[in-house]
């Protein structure tokens, strides 16, 4: 699983490949920075299926699905520049072409390329236990993060200003740590990030339900993502457009990997 800051299996693909990730990378970063489309809250929440589109694809690398030529772009970190470049391309031409739908066109492009990946996924195998088990993660971390989203605007009404992109990040990274947790306990997946890990293998922690002795890398995953959210929104609310940027990017740490977490239970378990 991928669960955090520098997981095991971190590699770097043939300089070929690389070449070609940086290059697309810094020619739509400079094209970005040259047009300059507008950053908003609905514009950063489009990007949600790019995020995971990112992690089903790397699944289909981690079970060998993808053609050769094709896999090296897929592996970590090496998709997230992947998947951010056409992501950043797909942006500059709905700026350039719908400039008052481009929230909505951004949302739908990466929808339609996130359904046949992870339909590709579903054809190496489905697992039925591992399916199960990613729905009821999917179902639980529902009340749990909207829980966390209402108690955190309650207790820190400030936080609302963060709108969609601040739930987004809370509730990416409770389903991150509820897949997470489900994973470990219910599948016996292992947890590649060491931080991650010590949580994980905490002694003296007791069970509960469903998510075994997970309960308090979730708590931490919530702790750490709310106070976070609470911490943005004056950044949020003084500069949009980058405070929703960075904001998005936090979402994108929890979605990530809980994307790639469930699609993985499914075809693996």
């Amino acid at each position: 699983m991928v669960g955090g800051l520098l997981p095991a299996g971190t590699t770097l693909p043939p300089l070929p490949h690389l070449l070609v990730v940086l290059l697309a990378a810094g020619g739509v970063a400079a094209a970005l920075r040259r047009r300059r489309p507008r950053v908003t809250g609905r514009r950063v929440l489009a990007l949600a299926p790019w995020m995971a589109l990112g992690s089903a694809a790397h699944v289909l690398y981690v079970v060998d699905a993808l053609p050769p030529v094709l896999a090296p772009f897929a592996g970590s970190p090496t998709v997230y520049l992947t998947v951010g470049a056409v992501a950043g391309a797909a942006w500059i031409a709905a700026d350039a072409t719908r400039p008052n739908r481009v929230a909505a066109t951004l949302a739908a492009a990466g929808a339609l390329l996130v359904v046949p990946v992870v339909a590709v996924a579903a054809g190496t195998g489905l697992s039925p236990e591992g399916a199960r088990w990613s729905a009821v993660a999917l179902a639980l971390t529902v009340p749990v993060a909207g829980g966390a989203w209402v108690g955190l605007t309650r207790l820190r009404p400030e936080a609302a200003v963060t709108g969609g992109v601040g739930a987004l990040a809370v509730f990416g990274h409770a389903l991150d740590g509820v897949s997470t947790a489900v994973g470990t306990t219910q599948l016996g997946f292992g947890e590649r990030t060491p931080l991650s890990r010590f949580l994980l293998e905490l002694g003296g922690v007791p069970p509960v339900p469903v998510l075994g002795e997970g309960w308090l890398f979730l708590l931490v995953k919530l702790a750490v993502a709310t106070a976070v959210v609470w911490l943005f929104a004056a950044y949020v609310r003084e500069t949009p457009a980058e405070g929703y940027l960075l904001l998005g990017f936090v979402g994108a740490m929890g979605l990530g990997p809980a994307v790639h977490n469930l699609v993985l239970f499914s075809v693996a378990a």
